[in-house]
């Protein structure tokens, strides 16, 4: 499985679509077996859920993400929890742990300044 996590270096960032990458983790039986992180290509409509999926991406992990992402993660098969916050490290343990649930936030506007409080 492959998780991937909304970064602004070694944290979650607030905002999936303004992200500065994704720290992929490939877990298999709860154990992180390999760790990376991939740019952001780019924010545009529809783009990243596309091209997580490409990536073979499971699970996203994001502060806040657009409704519109929620529904293409969704259409994926591709699951998203949102309200993540702090050391990526730490919250994909929180993750294998089933102790990171998500908040629902849904972000619907992009003039927060990269938070979302919804």
């Amino acid at each position: 499985m492959k998780i991937a996590i909304a970064s602004e270096g070694k944290y979650v960032s607030g905002h999936f679509g303004h992200c500065e990458g994704f720290t992929v983790y490939e877990v298999d039986e709860n154990k992180v077996l390999k760790k990376g992180f991939i740019q952001n290509p780019g924010h545009r409509p529809g783009f990243l859920p596309d091209f997580l999926k490409g990536l073979g991406v499971n699970v996203v992990i994001a502060g806040g993400m657009g409704e519109t992402a929620q529904q293409l993660f969704a259409q994926n098969n591709i699951d998203v929890i949102v309200g993540a916050e702090g050391y990526s490290d730490d919250v994909i343990q929180r993750y294998l742990n089933g102790e990171l649930k998500s908040t629902g936030s849904i972000c619907r506007e992009h003039q927060h300044e990269g938070r979302c409080h919804e």
